[in-house]
């Protein structure tokens, strides 16, 4: 289930990277007046922009719905532990060479050999 919702999600979003790049800017009806107005017939006489809009509202949101279910999805699933769960603080042991001043030796409760 979670390799098919990864799946739907890169789809989803090169899909809407593709639908953004294809809209046109604010400005660009002024280029229309100057003779560039043939480009909008595409999609109809009514423009590209209704489609498009409305295309890309609902991929947007899809990919929210799906990026909420990944989500859901991978903060239950249970992880393999790491050496950095154990993170207690080591008991120091204070031991005395002959002639020498006293040592301190931290000694990990896990282990035997002194570090």
């Amino acid at each position: 289930m979670y390799e098919i919702l990864l799946v739907v999600y890169l789809l989803i979003a090169l899909t809407l990277v593709g639908l953004v790049l294809m809209q046109q800017g604010k400005g660009a009806d002024m280029g229309a007046s100057f003779g560039a107005g043939a480009s909008n017939t595409v999609f109809g006489s009514g423009g590209s922009g209704n489609f498009l809009t409305k295309a890309t509202t609902l991929l947007a949101a899809g990919f929210f719905v799906v990026s909420l279910a990944l989500g859901n999805l991978s903060s239950n699933s249970s992880t393999q532990g790491s050496e950095w769960e154990d993170l207690s603080v080591p008991t120091v042991e204070e031991s005395v060479i002959p002639g020498n001043a006293p040592v301190d030796v931290i000694k990990n409760e896990n282990s035997d050999v002194p570090k």
